[in-house]
């Protein structure tokens, strides 16, 4: 039971990682960033801070409002607004993720990067330890309005893309087309993956607490068994 508790956190910071290659190939694209990275970029000129920190500092807010929508927030929610910052910062700082040089290379860049982000989503969300702040966001307003993805991510995009250029993140015409095709293009990833994002049960930090004792405790009773029959 330890080896499965492992292996969703394996999953869970595999899907911060691709999350965090994929925002960073669509800055590099040099195309203008996703929505969400122009409001990040707006406000880290603001307060004069990375792009990681200003991610991580507007997670907290999300997820804040999260809860207010009445979505669980788990361990993975807090994990997921510390680490895919941090794996950002990480990323652009050692150029892990690729710098293109010619338009066609940044073309395929960007939707790479899109394609990196739904598919981490998938990966962190399934586990079902609790959803990325943002995420958590466009799940809550898809219960609540029973709406595809595709539109409830798509106008989440769209707003956040508004602030971003007012507090002085610079667009361009890879941020409409982010914009306007993250959400099409995690429909398209969802269904690959068969995963039905607001059909996802996801645990409280206080359930994720009692699933890790109640494996650990059921661990221990089948070694003692092992041992008895021995």
């Amino acid at each position: 039971m330890l080896k499965k508790i492992g292996v969703k956190i394996l999953k869970l910071f595999i899907g911060f990682f691709m999350a965090a290659y994929g925002t960073i190939c669509i800055i590099n694209s040099n195309l203008g960033g996703a929505p969400w990275d122009v409001f990040h970029q707006g406000v880290s000129y603001k307060i004069g801070i990375t792009i990681g920190s200003a991610s991580i500092i507007m997670g907290v807010f999300i997820v804040i409002i999260d809860a207010l929508l009445g979505e669980k927030i788990g361990v993975a929610t807090i994990l997921n607004m510390i680490f895919i910052g941090v794996f950002m910062d990480l990323i652009s700082l050692n150029n892990i993720a690729p710098i293109p040089s010619n338009t066609l290379m940044r073309v395929v860049t960007l939707i790479e990067g899109m394609i990196f982000m739904s598919i981490g989503t998938v990966f962190y969300m399934k586990c079902g330890l609790g959803s990325g702040p943002r995420d958590g966001l466009m799940v809550a307003l898809q219960k609540r309005t029973n709406k595809s993805v595709q539109l409830i991510r798509g106008s989440i995009e769209i707003g956040v893309l508004i602030i971003g250029c007012i507090l002085g993140g610079i667009p361009g015409i890879g941020t409409i087309i982010t914009a306007l095709g993250i959400g099409y293009i995690m429909k398209i990833v969802f269904k690959i993956c068969k995963f039905d994002s607001s059909k996802v049960k996801h645990r409280s930090i206080e359930e994720c607490i009692v699933y890790i004792k109640r494996e650990l405790y059921e661990d221990k009773h089948t070694e003692k068994e092992i041992i008895d029959s021995n």
